[in-house]
C-alpha cells in the first residue's frame, strides 16, 4: 500500500503533457464544425420549419463513423434550441443513442425513455405496452408544440426490436390533435434504409442525406485545432499529427479515430515519463486503439458470432490455413457445450464473411470443381490480441478453457 500511495504522490507531481483532455473526448462538441458547412446547411434547411411550428419532413442521414453526423445534429439542435429559447417558441428536442444500454433494447423501454424527456417518470417495465404509448400521447399532446426527435444509431434499434417500432413513431402525428413530431435517424450502416419494411420506409426516409469521408487533409486540421486546445505548447514532435491523420484516413476517413488515437498517444506518452509525445507514442496507441476496437466489435456481436470465432480460436494453433467444413465441425461441439442451437453451414460461412468485412479473419472463396466452394480462412490478429481475446469469449459464453 505505501508503494501504491508513494505511486500517487508522485503522479500528482509530474508534468502533464495535457493542458485540457476535454478537447479530445468523444463528448466534446466544438462550436465550429470544421469541413461540414454545406452539410450543416441541408440540415438546417430540412428542419427550420419547426421554428414556424410546421412538421418538417423526417430526414435520414448516413455516413461511416467518424464523419460528423451527431456533431452535426447536435450542432443544429443546440442553435435551434436557443432561438426557440430566445423568441419563446414551442419546439422541443430530443436526442437518443439507440447502442445505449436499457434506453432502446426493449419497445417499452424506449418509450419509457422519451416519456423520462418529456417530463414523467414511468416504472421501466410492468405496463401494457397500450398503456405506455397512451401515456406518451398525451404528454405529446400537452399543448401545441412540434418535437425533433433525433435517434442516432437507428440501425442498433431495430437490430433489437425490428422495425415495428419505426412504424409506430411515424405514425404519431395521425393520433395527436395539438402537437406534431419529426423524426431524424442517423445511421453507420449506408444501407439500413433498404432492408427495411417498405411502409417504415416511405414514411421515415422524406429526407436522406449522406456525410462523406474526411480526407487527409481535413482530419489535419481538425486534429491540430483540438491539439492546440488540449495540449501544452510545443509537446507534439513534428509528423505525428501528420502521421495520425494518415492512419484514420486510411480508415475511411473516420476523424473520431484520430482524435482517440491522439489523446491515446499522448497518455503513453506521459505515462512512460517522456517530455513530448512522439511517433512512437502514436505507434503504440494505433495497435492498443486497434485492439480495443477488435475487442468490444467481438463483445457487442451476437453469442453465435463469438460460437464460430472461437472455434476458428480452436483450430488456429495447429494450423495457418483451414476451411469452412473444418471450423463447422469444432462449432458444432461448441454449440453443444454452450447449449445453442447448430445453425446451418450456409449461416456459418455468412458470419465468416462479417469476420472477414470487420478485418478479425482472412476469408478466401476457393472453388472446389464440382464439389462447389469453400473459404480458405486464417486469422488477421496480432498474437498478444489472441490471448485476450481467447478470454472475453469464454468468459462471455462460460466456456471453462
Amino acid at each position: 500500500m505505501v508503494q501504491i500511495n508513494t505511486f500517487f504522490e508522485n503522479y500528482l507531481k509530474k508534468e502533464s503533457l495535457f493542458l485540457d483532455k476535454t478537447y479530445l473526448l468523444s463528448s466534446y462538441l466544438p462550436e465550429k464544425v470544421l469541413y461540414r458547412e454545406e452539410q450543416l446547411q441541408e440540415v438546417a434547411n430540412i428542419l427550420a420549419p419547426a421554428l414556424k411550428l410546421e412538421k418538417p419532413s423526417n430526414l435520414f442521414i448516413y455516413g461511416k463513423t467518424g464523419t460528423g453526423k451527431t456533431l452535426s445534429v447536435k450542432h443544429i439542435l443546440n442553435s435551434m434550441a436557443e432561438i426557440a429559447k430566445q423568441n419563446n417558441l414551442a419546439l422541443k428536442t430530443i436526442y437518443l443513442n439507440c447502442k445505449l444500454k436499457r434506453v432502446a433494447d426493449t419497445e417499452y423501454r424506449l418509450i419509457a425513455q422519451l416519456i423520462k424527456e418529456l417530463g414523467k417518470e414511468i416504472p421501466s417495465t410492468g405496463l401494457p405496452t397500450d398503456e405506455v404509448y397512451t401515456i406518451f400521447y398525451s404528454l405529446l399532446d400537452q399543448e401545441k408544440q412540434t418535437i425533433l426527435l433525433v435517434l442516432d444509431e437507428i440501425d442498433q434499434l431495430t437490430k433489437k426490436i425490428g422495425d415495428e417500432i419505426l412504424y409506430n413513431l411515424t405514425r404519431i402525428n395521425s393520433e395527436l390533435k395539438k402537437s406534431q413530431i419529426c423524426l431524424v435517424g442517423i445511421s453507420n450502416n449506408l444501407v439500413f434504409s433498404e432492408n427495411l419494411d417498405p411502409r417504415v420506409k416511405s414514411s421515415l426516409s422524406e429526407e436522406e442525406l449522406i456525410f462523406p469521408p474526411y480526407n487527409a487533409l481535413q482530419i489535419k486540421e481538425i486534429l491540430k485545432e483540438r491539439a492546440e486546445k488540449a495540449f501544452k505548447e510545443n509537446v507534439i514532435q513534428s509528423g505525428v499529427i501528420e502521421k495520425c491523420s494518415a492512419y484514420a484516413a486510411r480508415e475511411h476517413g473516420d476523424v473520431r479515430r484520430a482524435i482517440d488515437l491522439l489523446r491515446v498517444a499522448g497518455e503513453i506518452a506521459e505515462r512512460s515519463g517522456s517530455l513530448s509525445l512522439e511517433i512512437v507514442h502514436l505507434d503504440e496507441a494505433e495497435k492498443k486503439v486497434e485492439a480495443d476496437k477488435i475487442l468490444n466489435a467481438v463483445i457487442n456481436q451476437p453469442k453465435q458470432f463469438q460460437n464460430v470465432l472461437y472455434s476458428i480460436m480452436l483450430i488456429s494453433p495447429q494450423k495457418n490455413q483451414f476451411y469452412t467444413g473444418e471450423i463447422y465441425e469444432v462449432y458444432k461441439n461448441i454449440c453443444k457445450q454452450t447449449k445453442f442451437n447448430i445453425l446451418t453451414q450456409r449461416r456459418v460461412s455468412d458470419i465468416l464473411a462479417e469476420m472477414d468485412m470487420l478485418g478479425i479473419i482472412n476469408a478466401k472463396i476457393i472453388s472446389k470443381g464440382r464439389y462447389g466452394r469453400t473459404r480458405e480462412v486464417s486469422l488477421s490478429l496480432e498474437e498478444n490480441l489472441l490471448a485476450k481475446l481467447k478470454e472475453v469469449l469464454e468468459k462471455s459464453l462460460q466456456l471453462s478453457s
